[in-house]
């Protein structure tokens, strides 16, 4: 039996997301929790979270340090933080293993266990039930959510940051490691919403300018009421549609709700757009 079964793709098509069981079991999820665990022990911490700042300009060069950090990543293991963990010489306040938001965006390259997921039989079982005929990887992240201090992620489409043209040619895999749950900050959804385009692109700027990135275009206006939450159990995957709108809410809990997600690209007929944030993308086809 298909991992993905005909009535999963109809509600993929239909809703722009899809919930499914058991893509991992629960002793793999551990070990890439103890692996990222490791990873984190060890990680260099940036050196522009290293320094002290105490004038307006040193601030200044402390936001464009983020902004290199952030932008050079799409073929590297990279840390980023959440707020308030260093104090101002750049040394934790908080224990380290709490202090990182999301390593990205490489791991599927450089991190053997991630890769073996990334293309594991049952992914790849997705990727041509999707209709896929040339995956290739752009991203991937292992998001937190740290118990009470992780962040709202406020309602956005992965395709204002992941543009192709055509579009509709990115879809997300999002592998709960945890529990996903209501109270943790799951994501929620606006079924259907894929249908109706962008309004809103994340650019690089003009070489030689800061910021390195703007928008352009404006995030539309979304009612709460319609949000769908989508709980999944620890081993699960959500499959989201670049274009459909969802959002996770802060995680107030005492749990956390660790995630290992990439992003897919139909590399057939279709064009990356050279204005994203990534220019230099690790692209690893489906063996």
């Amino acid at each position: 039996m298909d991992f993905m079964t005909d009535r999963d793709m109809q509600t993929y098509v239909e809703d722009g997301y899809v919930v499914l069981d058991a893509l991992l079991s629960p002793r793999e999820c551990d070990e890439l929790r103890q692996r990222m665990s490791e990873i984190v022990e060890q990680m260099h911490v940036p050196e522009h979270c290293r320094t002290t700042f105490s004038t307006y300009h040193d601030e200044q060069l402390k936001t464009q340090g983020n902004a290199d950090y952030f932008i050079t990543s799409g073929d590297k293991i990279r840390f980023f933080f959440e707020k308030g963990v260093f104090d101002d010489k750049g040394e934790f306040i908080v224990p380290r293993q709490t202090s990182v938001n999301k390593v990205g965006h490489a791991l599927h390259a450089y991190e053997p266990l991630y890769k073996k997921v990334t293309h594991s039989p049952k992914m790849q079982g997705v990727a041509k039930k999707l209709g896929l005929r040339s995956p290739v990887i752009l991203q991937s992240m292992y998001i937190f959510k740290q118990p009470g201090i992780g962040g709202e992620v406020t309602p956005h489409q992965d395709a204002t940051f992941l543009y192709t043209e055509p579009l509709g040619r990115v879809v997300g895999v999002w592998i709960a490691l945890e529990d996903a749950t209501v109270e943790n900050g799951c994501l929620w959804f606006i079924p259907g919403s894929q249908k109706n385009g962008i309004t809103r692109r994340m650019v690089r700027s003009p070489k030689g300018t800061y910021p390195l990135t703007n928008f352009i275009g404006q995030e539309q206006t979304y009612e709460d009421n319609k949000f769908v939450p989508a709980p999944v159990k620890k081993g699960g995957v959500v499959l989201i549609h670049g274009e459909v709108v969802h959002r996770s809410h802060e995680n107030t809990s005492e749990s956390s709700r660790h995630v290992y997600t990439f992003h897919m690209m139909e590399s057939q007929d279709a064009k990356w757009s050279p204005e994203n944030w990534q220019v230099w993308l690790v692209f690893i086809r489906r063996n």
